[in-house]
């Protein structure tokens, strides 16, 4: 390289790189959030001009949900009963379920996914079992499982199951030959082999499925919670329905949202911190 080469090559600063990925970063946090605030803003307009009762605006959705879950006394950090006697609830129902189903999901995917003959056995019966919609069978878990939690802690597991356990079976699957050949001559035994080489190799696929199962244990709390619940997220919206609370019913519907993204952005940040290393090898190869 000649002195005149190098002269004409511009070389950023590690700095400088840096500070513009944080500007970029701001500026795509600000869009998402500019776009959001001009939904809310023509949902006011729309509900405004239309005057409908069954629609009210979010101004009025949002006094309601602070009457109904931010009016409690100071020593409860201003939260209501209600909150308790609700929302937490279905929370732990929700997380609950959702924690079980993922770690069977993720023990019996990793052990289909590394034998083919296991796999043969049973995969008409996922296949059948995962094409059953959860709702369906509502009346059957009624009867097997004592009413409430049990109960819907039954339809949150055998509904967001499939997700992980497909997802794990995939990634147990596509594990690289190479790495398989070079770990038989540590003579590792099966379930050390599952724990370390196949599961961190599968992480990848066990999160995607753990982002899908987690909306659908969000959606299957509030089905289950619509019968045979005496508390629950669920069982205000459909009582409130009845009662013709039409403002409280859609701060049930704004919650579940609120909650839906607040968990989605967990997940992330924690999927960012366990296998950020994916994310960062997939920009390296440009894939």
């Amino acid at each position: 390289m000649t002195v005149m080469d190098a002269k004409e090559k511009k070389v950023t600063p590690p700095r400088a790189a840096s500070g513009g990925r944080r500007r970029r970063r701001a500026v795509e946090i600000l869009g998402k959030w500019v776009v959001f605030a001009g939904f809310v803003a023509a949902w006011q307009l729309a509900t405004t001009l239309a005057e409908a009762p069954y629609f009210p605006t979010p101004v009025t959705i949002g006094n309601t949900m602070v009457d109904l879950w931010l009016s409690g006394p100071a020593s409860q950090l201003w939260l209501s009963d209600a909150v308790f006697h609700d929302v937490v609830p279905s929370l732990l129902r929700l997380l609950g379920g959702w924690a079980a189903a993922g770690v069977v999901g993720v023990v019996l995917g990793l052990m289909m996914g590394r034998s083919d003959k296991l796999y043969d056995y049973f995969s008409p019966t996922l296949t059948f079992l995962r094409s059953v919609p959860p709702p369906a069978l509502l009346p059957v878990f009624l009867v097997l499982f004592p009413i409430g939690t049990p109960m819907q802690l039954a339809t949150i597991v055998f509904g967001v199951i499939w997700p992980v356990l497909l997802n794990t079976i995939d990634g147990a699957h596509t594990l690289d030959e190479t790495v398989v050949e070079t770990t038989r001559s540590m003579r590792l035994s099966k379930p050390r082999f599952l724990a370390t080489v196949v599961f961190p190799a599968a992480l990848p696929k066990i999160f995607a499925g753990l982002r899908v199962s987690l909306s659908l244990a969000l959606i299957l709390m509030v089905i289950s919670e619509l019968v045979g619940s005496t508390n629950g997220i669920g069982y205000q919206m459909i009582l409130a329905q009845r009662n013709f609370s039409l403002s409280e019913m859609w701060a049930g519907i704004v919650l579940l949202g609120i909650l839906g993204y607040v968990l989605n952005v967990l997940l992330l940040a924690v999927q960012n911190r366990v296998i950020g290393w994916h994310s960062r090898s997939k920009s390296l190869t440009g894939r």
